[in-house]
């Protein structure tokens, strides 16, 4: 459940808020915004994945385009990834 509410605040920051707490300019239910989220970080991890043009040595680097994937949704994947 964390990844599910790191996306949802990291939408819910973005967006224009007033005093009541709704969010105008937000169309998309929390499940949608997830699933869009969840679908587009898949096709990103995917495409780091299929590079077939590196070596073993470069590799890390795509398991760091990973981690910026979720960074990106609002998730910093714990301590254990600062390699740098």
């Amino acid at each position: 459940m964390e990844l599910y509410e790191e996306i949802i605040l990291n939408v819910l920051r973005s967006q224009k808020t007033i005093i009541d707490v709704s969010f105008p300019g937000l169309t998309l239910s929390s499940k949608e915004i997830v699933e869009s989220a969840s679908y587009g970080a898949l096709l990103q991890i995917q495409h780091i994945l299929k590079d077939e043009s590196l070596n073993d040595q470069e590799c890390f680097y795509k398991i760091e385009e990973i981690v910026r994937v979720f960074e990106r949704l609002g998730s910093d994947c714990g301590g254990r990834h600062d390699f740098g």
